[in-house]
């Protein structure tokens, strides 16, 4: 007889599922972005009163803004039907014509990355958004056919981080374009407020503003701080957040007093050694090893906009708040300016 286990290890909540976990379900979750709301809410109300499908929608900001969530709780808003997918996802028409076939009426189709779609797939899309049918070729030459699929009218919602490589006419064919701007250190205490109490976790006030000032205005960042900090106050603490718990989990991360992560004094140090002279993005890839677009579109906007570095025409410099940040100061002689031209 084998005798029972003295540990049975509950099923492992990944990542992905507490992120899923702590998404806004509807409206009244989605917290710090009254600017957006409530146009958004204003085109839902009148469409429902026409009996039309919502218009095609964009979603455009960086990563972590909230965007995937945005869509997820608009569709619990209005109760439609939901189809999930991402721009490299769909490599050839035919994956985008399955789609759009299986759509019931009133769904909203979502394509996160929507920038990254091909050039083919973008163009089936203009009929299917427009006139709700796609019109694709059968057989070559005499033999050529135009067949048209008639599809059920829906509600295409796409997101980007890339706007701008985006073509015009794809782009004009969006109803209505939303910015997602980085969110307060007010608007993220309430995000971390209730991502808490999801998490079953007792905190104090003074815990959750020194993580919101620490989450670069995004909620995808404060919940992952947060979660961090969780685990802190579970091991080392009374299983409470506190701010000791927080200093902790910084600490424990590599989070210094300027907010500034493993990677970001890495890029910092980067431009030191460049003596103040402008480093283009490719070069600086190569020396801090990240990919090009996870510098310029996670880790530089933060930077930018806190004044520690700039983006000029010749490439990126270090400005006197970066030198600070890595206890540093430039050679005499050598002042950060962006009168580069």
């Amino acid at each position: 007889m084998t005798a029972p286990s003295a540990f049975q290890p509950a099923p492992r909540q990944g990542e992905e599922a507490l992120e899923r976990d702590l998404r806004p379900a509807g409206f009244g979750d989605f917290l710090g972005q009254d600017a957006l709301l409530s146009p958004l809410q204003l085109m839902i109300q009148a469409s429902k009163e026409r009996r039309e499908t919502l218009e095609h929608l964009l979603f455009s900001g960086l990563p972590g803004l909230g965007k995937t969530s945005l869509a997820l709780a608009l569709a619990n808003e209005i109760g439609a039907p939901l189809k999930v997918t991402s721009g490299p996802a769909m490599e050839r028409a035919k994956d985008l014509v399955g789609i759009l076939s299986s759509l019931e009426a009133g769904s909203i189709l979502f394509i996160d990355e929507i920038h990254r779609l091909p050039k083919v797939v973008e163009e089936y899309l203009y009929g299917a958004m427009e006139r709700f049918c796609v019109e694709f070729t059968l057989d070559q030459g005499v033999h050529a056919r135009l067949l048209k699929l008639e599809i059920q009218p829906f509600t295409l919602v796409g997101a980007t981080t890339r706007e701008a490589l985006l073509s015009a006419p794809f782009r004009s064919r969006f109803g209505q374009v939303f910015r997602f701007e980085p969110y307060s250190p007010a608007a993220l205490e309430l995000i971390l407020a209730r991502s808490a109490g999801i998490l079953g976790l007792e905190s104090q006030p003074e815990a959750l503003s020194l993580l919101a000032d620490h989450s670069r205005g995004t909620p995808r960042v404060a919940n992952r701080l947060l979660r961090r900090a969780r685990d802190v106050a579970q091991i080392e603490g009374n299983g409470k957040l506190d701010q000791k718990a927080v200093r902790r989990s910084f600490e424990l991360m590599g989070v210094d007093s300027f907010g500034l992560e493993r990677t970001d004094r890495r890029i910092l140090e980067a431009l030191a050694l460049n003596e103040g002279r402008p480093l283009g993005l490719k070069n600086l890839a190569v020396v801090v090893d990240e990919g090009e677009d996870t510098l310029e579109c996670v880790y530089e906007p933060w930077l930018v906009r806190e004044g520690f570095i700039a983006r000029t025409p010749q490439g990126r410099i270090l400005m006197e708040a970066g030198w600070k940040a890595i206890g540093q100061t430039p050679k005499q002689g050598v002042q950060p300016s962006l009168d580069l031209e």
